[in-house]
């Protein structure tokens, strides 16, 4: 996304020049507090809203120069789970595997390992009304993960996840790293991003306030307390762009 200016209108934009890089093997996470412009920016790179001004490019394309690259370099996991109620957790997985061309072996073996790691291999027959909350979210993260795309967006990935769920994605999420997937992750769990992330952009109003390590990021906020957190730089650039006004 480079200089991306967008939104429902033309008249009043949600976001304003905002440019957000993420490079292969990289995890960059997005915060911001709720209408900072996170979900807007999410739409606008997968492709789901015209810019009004700057460009979208994921794999190196455009949606206008290259549909389907476009499409097929990217998996989503929204913040609401949304499952096909009459398919199975393995069922959901084979779709998927069909749906990106994944060899049946290479797929299979990888559904094997993605069950193990989010302690679903007793579910993978089950229907999503059988499920709670947290169990559909590890089938949509299975889902992403089994792709290994060149971009994975995960909005909110942590919430109604258990202990060791959270453990399993974040492993996950390495693995997938490693092999090169480029990771936009959207949370307000600020201290695993502080942990796991490479860079953080901080949005307010739909502009861009901060960038950088969770250590540039931080030194931005003025937090010179080694001892300060994550959470604690946060509010400060927020109090900051709000022309020192505490937060409510």
């Amino acid at each position: 996304m480079s200089k991306l200016t967008g939104g429902y209108s033309q008249r009043r934009p949600v976001l304003h020049g905002v440019s957000i890089t993420v490079a292969p093997g990289e995890m960059v996470g997005l915060i911001g507090l709720n209408g900072a412009g996170k979900s807007t920016a999410i739409k606008h790179i997968l492709g789901l809203m015209v810019p009004q001004d700057g460009e979208v490019r994921v794999a190196g394309v455009t949606l206008e120069e290259n549909r389907d690259r476009f499409r097929s370099s990217t998996a989503y996991v929204p913040e609401q789970p949304s499952l096909f109620p009459n398919l199975t957790v393995k069922e959901h997985l084979q779709w998927t595997a069909m749906a990106y061309n994944i060899e049946r072996n290479i797929a299979v073996a990888r559904m094997d390992e993605l069950a193990r790691a989010f302690r679903m291999s007793e579910a993978m027959n089950a229907l999503p009304d059988t499920l709670s909350k947290g169990m559909k979210q590890k089938v949509m993260l299975m889902n992403a993960l089994l792709v290994s795309p060149p971009l994975l967006i995960i909005d909110e990935p942590f919430l109604g996840l258990d202990p060791l769920a959270i453990r399993g994605l974040l492993e996950a999420l390495e693995e997938a790293r490693a092999k090169g997937s480029a990771i936009l992750l959207s949370s307000h769990i600020l201290p695993a991003l502080e942990r796991r992330a490479n860079r953080l952009v901080v949005l307010h109003r739909g502009r861009v306030i901060a960038e950088g390590s969770p250590r540039e990021v931080k030194a931005q906020a003025g937090c010179a307390d080694p001892d300060s957190t994550l959470d604690d730089a946060f509010e400060a650039l927020v109090i900051t762009a709000e022309g020192g006004q505490p937060l409510a």
